[in-house]
């Protein structure tokens, strides 16, 4: 190739032909996301008081942590806990199936104030629970699966993850999200609706009959709703209104141009009555769910 087709062929790639393309223009500059705060609050006489501002940290800060290894493993087992976590997880699952983006996101579970939370009173278990109680309570409902060694390096990992996640705010203060969108749980649900919703705006990742999705390599890419590898019945997103306020601001994903996945859009009605259909399919029991709710007040969705 002489030097006159080079010199050619190099103004091609640079400027494209007759598309006006910019591949080799070193002004081009990526947009960078804006940094997610949210306010930090504590109660003063009575009153909710703004005290400072919480960001939402990205994954590159852990490396600044002197125990940056073990937060790094505690994220990855949060959101590869069945690759990693084979014997304490039954069913197709991982953590942050439920936990979007690492726990993110507010209304989405997030893990921001978990740390900060606990010791917390649970009305299900009638009595207050730690960290690590309602970790492995997870992996026994929601992962359908057995606790994990409480004093195990997983369960100081994850909860080092939560707790970097928690930006040290003290004790006492708390970023100020809801875990959880407040669902209005006087709303009927339809699950003849529900089923049409959940094949038109889920089932092209969850599957039609709700048994998820793997990518090419095996791993979970989306997790099964329903049947024999889902959540059993003791979950909190086996419960009607638990999973609709969950869908409303979680799901679905890729739909939108904001949300740190694109997620949303649906309307509260189309919400509940999507998680009523998937809800109510067959599912694991959960030989437990005798002794829930021991002090009585059980929700009107739990599913025993």
């Amino acid at each position: 190739m002489n030097k006159r087709i080079r010199t050619s062929l190099l103004i091609l790639s640079c400027f494209g032909v007759g598309a006006g393309l910019t591949a080799c223009n070193d002004d081009t500059k990526l947009t960078e996301a804006k940094p997610v705060q949210h306010p930090i609050i504590e109660m003063k006489d009575g009153k909710k008081v703004k005290v400072g501002v919480y960001t939402v940290p990205q994954d590159t800060e852990i490396d600044k942590e002197p125990n940056a290894e073990e937060i790094r493993y505690g994220a990855r087992l949060l959101t590869e806990t069945k690759r990693l976590l084979p014997d304490n997880v039954g069913d197709d699952i991982n953590c942050n199936s439920c936990h979007i983006s690492g726990g993110k996101v507010a209304e989405a579970a997030p893990y921001i104030n978990t740390y900060n939370s606990y010791p917390m009173m649970n009305p299900r278990a009638g009595r207050e629970v730690n960290l690590v109680q309602r970790i492995n309570g997870c992996f026994q409902r929601s992962m359908n699966g057995k606790p994990i060694d409480p004093e195990g390096k997983e369960m100081k990992a994850m909860i080092a993850y939560m707790k970097w996640l928690g930006q040290g705010v003290p004790k006492g203060q708390k970023v100020a999200i809801k875990n959880a969108y407040p669902i209005d749980t006087k709303l009927v649900a339809d699950p003849v609706r529900g089923q049409a919703l959940y094949e038109k705006n889920c089932a092209v990742c969850h599957g039609i009959n709700g048994e998820g999705k793997r990518d090419s390599t095996g791993t979970i890419a989306f997790p099964p709703l329903w049947g024999d590898h889902s959540f059993n019945i003791g979950a909190g997103m086996a419960r009607t209104y638990k999973a609709a306020a969950f869908l409303k601001t979680g799901m679905p994903m890729g739909v939108k141009h904001d949300g740190l996945w694109g997620q949303g859009g649906l309307s509260d009605q189309d919400a509940v009555d999507i998680a009523e259909y998937f809800t109510h399919q067959p599912r694991p029991d959960f030989p437990g769910k005798v002794n829930d709710w021991p002090n009585g007040k059980k929700p009107k969705d739990a599913r025993y």
